[in-house]
């Protein structure tokens, strides 16, 4: 089933939208992660669908096809909230419902915790093993500075050919099926001098100028007042946070689940088996 694109004007920016419609007046905003887009969803959408929901996936902002902040703006976290919220405003049917991946398993919490009457269920996809070394705000501020500038500054280096763009997704993710490497990369570049280009902006390359916090995360989590369903890949590459059992805790309804075969990426490992389990818990 291929999906209906769309572009809706989010917190000032135009964003691309796919939309699987099932018919139903449930609807499914499903949250890509990080240099991801929409497109990651390309197999669990229609599965969705066919099981009666609506679903849509935006390309978040400096992802795919949805614009780029202007000159001066920069990728905070937080724009994020308002892009969801304007999102779901103008997409969502009678009930919302948020499936994010990794990032935007992130960005669903937050939304989620902020404005709790507004999602009925959530599930996140390697969302809630985020672990970041702390740092000093002043030296991580600093950091911030120096990348972006150098980001800024920083001449484009072209791949020669899509077979190029998918040996780089799978050099980064080994697991992920060539099939499916060569169709994201179709998606996920542009024509460039030289060659082609991920379509993502390279400020999302830069450190953010905050540093992580737990305990601000774990304020959202508490937040939440819907039932979660927590994914992690069995073979997941990500470290197991030393207080993943209290992070669990946080959610006042939570049920964790452990897709065997897969790794962080489980939206490309195992497809339909993420599928089944979203119709399940989201159907409830």
């Amino acid at each position: 089933m291929e999906p209906a694109l769309r572009d809706v004007v989010a917190n000032g920016l135009r964003h691309r939208v796919l939309e699987w419609d099932g018919g139903g007046r449930d609807t499914v905003l499903c949250l890509h992660g990080f240099l991801d887009s929409g497109w990651a969803w390309f197999e669990v959408g229609p599965a969705l669908a066919r099981a009666g929901f609506h679903v849509v996936a935006p390309d978040l902002r400096g992802h795919g096809d949805t614009e780029w902040i202007g000159p001066g703006g920069y990728y905070h976290f937080a724009d994020y909230l308002l892009d969801v919220a304007d999102l779901a405003e103008a997409l969502a049917r009678d009930r919302l419902l948020l499936a994010g991946h990794s990032m935007g398993g992130s960005v669903a919490f937050q939304f989620a915790g902020a404005l709790p009457g507004r999602v009925a269920r959530l599930a996140a996809l390697e969302s809630h093993l985020f672990v970041e070394r702390e740092e000093a705000h002043p030296a991580r501020a600093a950091r911030w500075i120096a990348s972006v500038r150098a980001a800024r500054s920083r001449a484009l280096r072209p791949l020669p050919s899509v077979e190029a763009a998918a040996e780089r997704i799978r050099r980064h993710d080994p697991r992920c099926p060539e099939a499916t490497a060569r169709f994201l990369a179709e998606r996920a570049t542009r024509p460039a001098a030289g060659g082609l280009a991920f379509k993502h902006d390279p400020l999302h390359l830069t450190p953010g100028p905050h540093p992580f916090s737990a305990e601000r995360v774990k304020a959202f989590w508490r937040a939440v007042g819907c039932p979660v369903l927590l994914v992690e890949g069995a073979e997941t590459d990500r470290p197991r946070p030393p207080d993943l059992e209290d992070r669990i805790a946080c959610f006042a309804d939570a049920r964790r689940v452990v897709v065997e075969g897969a790794a962080h990426m489980l939206l490309r490992h195992r497809p339909q088996e993420v599928a089944r389990l979203l119709v399940e818990f989201l159907a409830g």
